[in-house]
């Protein structure tokens, strides 16, 4: 029964909850919190700071936490597999949708989805950008971390780019945040140890194994769980890896690419549920609802590993000046790779006229300064295309 509830309970939030990761964390709070009172409102702080130290989808985080606390290992995958299934078979659909059409034929609607992305985009972000760099040293991070990857653009370099940051912030940034606390179930360092070990095993092990076998299972194991583990600031973060895994293999179109990814804005759940479109419409085989499920596990994996292995150590970790320093400069440069990712591929894909650029600007103004939500705003870009776009 209590199994029940949780999966039920993550459904509904898969259901309602749109907005991207920060409003998921708000309905979040508003179910296990307020209604539900599964976890108390200073152990709800708590491990959003967690989550949001780690690399991953945040929200979906929280929401295995929430389910590890409440019902063990079964309690999180159940939680993650609530929240992110409506998403998920709504991504599908249309992806298998698009297998059966000439995409030639609907250029005007599916452009238009890739425009309004270029809004939700920007939105994040300003809104990131307001949060993650309020001072000088950081912004300054954030606007070196574009320049770089404007000029070189590579996983490898993101990733030193984020290492850079965080040695950056042990000694020139302050922390001056106290973190509540409050202690929750979290299951036992050795067990915690473990999952934290497979998480590293596999990062480094699947990439051999792609280089030994040939097989599309294993490059999709590889590049999405690899796209999976090394994103920080959650699913918009993951645009630049993801299409840099996909489009220049051949596995799937630009045009494809931000077509989905406009898509994923505009319904709840998870963003990284994006990856299981990618794997539907791929034209490698296995692709459609084989390719969709292996994509999406290899692509939320490292962050449920993550955060089962990480939860039992926490408490330490959370009262360490030193990671909380690291983690401010790191948040800085994930900025920088949002800039860099808006500009190219989102803009670059999207944004061939005056027009082009009058949707994107009336997107981000309802988004920003109306205050309407992004799904509402992707459904009014989407219908407007059909009379622009003729």
């Amino acid at each position: 029964m209590k199994h029940l509830q949780i999966f039920f309970t993550a459904l509904k939030l898969g259901c309602t909850s749109f907005g991207g990761p920060i409003a998921h964390l708000s309905y979040f709070h508003d179910e296990y919190v307020t209604k539900k009172k599964w976890i108390s409102a200073h152990a709800y702080a708590d491990l959003v700071a967690l989550c949001q130290f780690l690399p991953g989808p945040a929200s979906s985080q929280v929401g295995m936490a929430i389910g590890l606390s409440r019902g063990g290992l079964m309690g999180a995958i159940l939680s993650w597999i609530g929240f992110t299934l409506p998403s998920f078979l709504i991504l599908v659909l249309f992806g298998l949708g698009l297998g059966t059409i000439d995409v030639a034929n609907h250029k005007h609607w599916l452009h238009g989805l890739k425009v309004v992305a270029v809004a939700v985009v920007a939105q994040a972000i300003l809104g990131m950008g307001k949060k993650l760099c309020p001072d000088k040293e950081r912004l300054t991070i954030a606007i070196v971390t574009s320049v770089i990857l404007l000029f070189f653009s590579s996983a490898v370099l993101q990733i030193s780019l984020l290492t850079f940051s965080g040695l950056f912030g042990v000694y020139f940034l302050k922390s001056n945040e106290t973190l509540p606390h409050e202690s929750m179930h979290t299951g036992k360092k050795i067990f915690g140890f473990l999952f934290l070990a497979l998480f590293f095993i596999l990062l480094f092990l699947l990439p051999l194994l792609r280089n030994i076998s040939n097989t599309t299972e294993v490059q999709y194991l590889d590049s999405f769980y690899r796209a999976g583990a090394l994103v920080f600031g959650g699913g918009h973060v993951v645009l630049p890896l993801l299409q840099a895994e996909v489009v220049p293999t051949g596995w799937v179109s630009n045009d494809l690419f931000m077509a989905g990814y406009g898509l994923s804005n505009a319904i709840p759940g998870p963003l990284f549920a994006f990856s299981s479109y990618l794997g539907a419409v791929s034209s490698a085989s296995p692709n459609g609802w084989y390719g969709a499920i292996i994509c999406l596990v290899a692509a939320f994996l490292p962050s449920f590993l993550l955060i089962v292995g990480a939860l039992p150590f926490w408490e330490q970790l959370r009262k360490n000046q030193w990671i909380r320093k690291v983690m401010l400069g790191i948040n800085a440069s994930v900025v920088g790779i949002l800039l860099a990712a808006f500009y190219n591929p989102v803009w670059t894909s999207a944004v061939y006229s005056p027009k082009d650029f009058a949707l994107v600007i009336v997107g981000f103004l309802l988004l920003e300064f109306w205050k309407l939500p992004s799904w509402l705003v992707v459904i009014a870009t989407v219908a407007v295309s059909f009379i622009v776009y003729q």
